[in-house]
This record gives structure tokens, sequence and C-alpha cells, in this order.
């Protein structure tokens, strides 16, 4: 599959990644969306005039032949959201992007993922913090996610390269550059043990707006969100509020109160925003993370005589197979609602089936 009409549908402007898959979704394919007739595209919920206009007036395809040649002689791996190489944690975020770009080899769907942010003006206190939680994670099955960015994010990649974690910085540009400049070493070590991803084809400028953009990656991507500081305002919130939404764990760190670098941090945690972060140890048992993850190991069969409904019986055969795993992937492995497969793994859980584990895992109770 070479991505023509995908990468295509992503540059046409005006169509963001909801509705682009909405369209996908009617039309069957990306390629269909450029032939459809605009009668039958104008019977798509919420495709109106401004986006069936978008799609016949784009020009969008000689910049996609420049791309394909880009991907091909830069060994840029396609990751298209239909696909199984696509992130599974990042599939689950209702406005994940259409397309990403990987250089590097790292395993996204890895059994955990951290992502680390901060402010860009780290202080010896927010870099002390960093090293501390990734050395610490050294003999987890982990990746470090953070933006690559001044401050606590570069900190946060080079502690994980330090200690031969896997790091993966999500760019707001495309592979054909770097910014910033002076983290080019790290990026280029970064390639021997994990990587670089974006959303954005080579070309083009890390403009303003694609750093939130940007963020909503480093918070899908993960598992929690880890705010090591932060002043009142800045991305590194942007991303905590994005891992709310996603219903990732957040984590802040607490700092003095009039530190102007720890204001973010401390209203997080006041407000109920992110969980307190005091040490590795009680994030690790907050999240329910184990050094000894055997991934492969499947759970012996139920040994007690059970009713349970169809849909029960679902979810139980999915943990049969794949033990361990969060709410949101049973959705989409089901296909079904969140809220559909909550009630019935209350009633599940009330039954002593399935239990509940920090980080919003479940698995089976019994064997």
């Amino acid at each position: 599959m070479n991505y023509y009409y995908e990468i295509a549908l992503s540059l046409v402007s005006g169509i963001g990644p909801i509705k682009a898959k909405n369209l996908i979704r009617y039309c069957g394919s990306a390629e269909a969306v450029f032939t459809e007739k605009k009668s039958r595209l104008l019977k798509i919920p919420e495709v109106g005039d401004f986006v069936i206009n978008a799609i016949v007036k784009h020009n969008v395809f000689e910049r996609v032949e420049k791309e394909l040649e880009f991907i091909e002689s830069n060994k840029i791996e396609v990751l298209y959201y239909q696909e199984n190489n696509y992130p599974k944690r990042l599939l689950h975020c209702p406005d994940h992007p259409l397309i990403l770009f990987k250089k590097g080899d790292y395993d996204l769907d890895s059994t955990y993922v951290l992502s680390i942010v901060g402010t860009r003006k780290a202080t010896p206190y927010g870099r002390e913090v960093c090293n501390e939680i990734v050395e610490y994670l050294k003999d987890y099955p982990v990746i470090i996610v953070s933006g690559l960015a001044y401050g606590i994010d570069i900190y946060s990649h080079q502690a994980a390269l330090n200690n031969n974690i896997p790091t993966v910085g999500v760019v707001a540009h495309g592979l054909d550059q770097l910014y910033p400049k002076a983290h080019v070493n790290q990026a280029r070590e970064m390639l021997k043990n994990g990587g670089l991803l974006t959303e954005f084809v080579s070309g083009g400028k890390p403009e303003r707006e694609n750093f939130p953009r940007r963020n909503r990656v480093v918070a899908g991507l993960s598992d929690a969100v880890l705010v090591v500081e932060s002043q009142e305002r800045g991305g590194a919130l942007i991303t905590a509020r994005l891992g709310q939404d996603y219903n990732r764990d957040v984590f802040a760190v607490p700092g003095k109160i009039k530190d102007p670098f720890s204001i973010g941090c401390n209203k997080l945690i006041y407000e109920n925003g992110a969980g307190l972060y005091s040490n590795p140890e009680q994030f690790v048992k907050s999240m329910g993370w184990s050094t000894n993850v055997k991934n492969n190991a499947k759970p012996q069969q139920l040994t007690l005589s059970l009713d349970l409904t169809e849909d029960e019986e679902k979810i139980v055969e999915l943990l049969r197979n794949e033990p361990r795993i969060r709410k949101d992937e049973m959705s989409g492995k089901l296909s079904v609602p969140v809220s559909s497969i909550s009630v019935t793994l209350l009633g599940l859980e009330l039954n002593g089936v399935v239990k509940s584990l920090p980080g919003g895992i479940f698995d089976l109770a019994i064997a």
C-alpha cells in the first residue's frame, strides 16, 4: 500500500481527522472520497458544501507525490489508522490522526507507555525528578514519550537513553527537519533505541498551531502523563488536560507554592486534575505496573460454572486470550461503546469474575 489517497485526504485544507474518518467510513476508502459524486457526499452527516468544495477544489496530489518520494528515500514507516501497526492506545482517542509517520525501531504498543512533559525552563529539581523516575523504570517493559522540546522533554529523553529505555519524540513538523536543532544529537541516539513520530508531512515549518496537535498525540499514546514542572500556562497543561479527556492517568509533581515553575502542577493537583506524584514507588504502585509481565500468558479456563450473558461471555473470552487490558481497548476490540462495556464489567466485577487493577486495567479474577 502506498497511502497515496490517505495522505492526500490528510492534506486537504479544512478537513480534520474526525471529518476525514467520517468520510472514509461512509465512502468505504480514502480513494473513494475523491471519486464519489457530490450528491452522495452531501448525504453524509456533518459534511456540507465547505467540506465538499475543499475535496473538489483540492490541489494536494502533487504534494503527495513528493511526500511518497521522501518516505521511500528516507525509510519512513507510515502508520494508517485502519492497519494493525497503528498504535492501539491512540486509536481510541476520537481525534486521533488519520496517518502517522514513524522513524526508528520501536513498539508503540509496548506493555507500558509513560509520557513525561513539563516546562521548557526546567529547574535542577525538575531534572532530578526526571532522572529518578526514568532510572527507576529501567527494568520495566516501558517506553518514554515526550515532545523533544527544551527543558523537561529533552531531560526525559536523555534519562531514557542513559538507562537504555526506548524513547520516542513526537514532533510538530515533518521528518525532514528537527526542531529545536540543538537536540539533533539526542535525536540520532534515539533512533538507535526509539525514534521520532509525527502526523505532519515534510516541507512545512513547526507552526505554532502544530504544537497542541502534537500534544494530543503525546497524551493519547500513553498509559499515564506525568507533568514534572509547569508554569501557570503552557503546553504541558494542555497535554495533561488532553490526558484527562482520553481517560489517561495524570500525575503532577508538587512544588513550592511560590515557585513559578510549579504553579501549574500545584493547580492541577488542587483541582483534582492530576494525582500527586511523590516518588517512583508510589507511581508504579498506583499504575499497577510490574517488572514480571508475561504478555503471552493466557489464563486457564474458568473452573466455576457461570451463568453469563452474551455480552459478559465476550468480555471473559477476550480476557482469557488477552489478560490485563484497559476498558477502552476492550471497547475497540469488541466494537462496543465504552459505556456499555462499563456496565457489563461492573456486573462481572460484582460477581467476582473480573477484577479492576490500578491504571484502569481489568483482568480475570478466577482461573
